[in-house]
Order: C-alpha cells, then structure tokens, then sequence
C-alpha cells in the first residue's frame, strides 16, 4: 500500500468523524486509529480537592483542546511478486525434459518469460511484467494456480 493511499484513507476518517479504520490483506495489514483513548474514572472527593480541581479545570481544558496527531501506521515491506494472469495449471518449463523459464537468482525484465500456465488446452506464456531478480518460487511445477495467485517473488 503505498502513502498516497493512506493519506485518503486518513483524509476520509476525518471527513466521516471514524476514529479506527483497520483492513487486512493477505500482503499487509493496516489499522488507523485517530483521537487518543481516555480510560476515567469519576470518583467522589473531598470538597477541598473538588475547589482545587475547579481552578485546575481550565488548563486541563485546553490541554485537551489540542488537535490529536493522526499515527503513523506501521507499512510492513510488501514483496514484489509475479502473479497468474489466469486459472489453470502452472510450468515452469516449455516440456518435462527443458530447462526453466526461470530460477532462484535470475534477473527478469518485463518481458521475460518466467512460466507457462495451460488453461483449456492452451499453453499460455506469462511474462514477468516486472524488472528483478528471482528471489523465492511460491509454486510447484504442474501445479493448479487460481487467478491473481503469486507465482514468484522478485526484488
């Protein structure tokens, strides 16, 4: 998620009075929360302390008065990955004796073939669509894929 993202996401906190705005996704999770918490206890006291606190009163007034600074959420680092295009089962070579399209180490450009995933008789070529290096790959060969699943890791 990147910090344009948050920020309308703080912007339309304040613009709808939300004090907490919390999503999870399976690359990062994130929770807003705007204002502070106040945990008080009222309790009964003794008629020279409650004069005391009267004259106290104001200045804890206006301490109170100022604007709350939003926190900063903490964006944990989302690794880049090369997802499937489409359903259906993942290669990672043109035929069981070739070598792969790609391995742990290799620099990909975005037009560099990393697999093929076959759907409905099809071999289809998919690219990396992204310049990096191979760092981790999330599936096995001949494997079942499902749209959007990650495929490899770069960086």
């Amino acid at each position: 998620m990147k910090i344009e993202e948050i920020n309308i996401i703080v912007k339309l906190m304040a613009e709808n009075d939300l004090t907490e705005f919390k999503i999870e996704a399976e690359e990062y999770n994130l929770c807003i929360k705007r204002g502070h918490e106040h945990n008080m206890v009222a309790a009964p006291a003794p008629a020279p302390v409650a004069a005391a606190l009267a004259v106290a009163a104001p200045a804890a007034v206006q301490a109170a008065a100022a604007p709350a600074i939003p926190a900063v959420p903490e964006v944990k680092a989302v690794p880049k990955t090369i997802d499937s295009p489409i359903v259906g089962t993942f290669y990672r070579s043109p035929s069981p004796e070739a070598k792969s399209f790609v391995n742990i180490g290799d620099r990909v450009s975005p037009e560099t073939v990393v697999c093929i995933v076959e759907a409905m008789k099809v071999m289809n070529e998919i690219k990396s669509e992204k310049s990096g290096i191979i760092k981790e790959i999330l599936v096995e060969n001949a494997s079942p894929v499902e749209y959007g699943q990650p495929l490899f890791v770069i960086e």
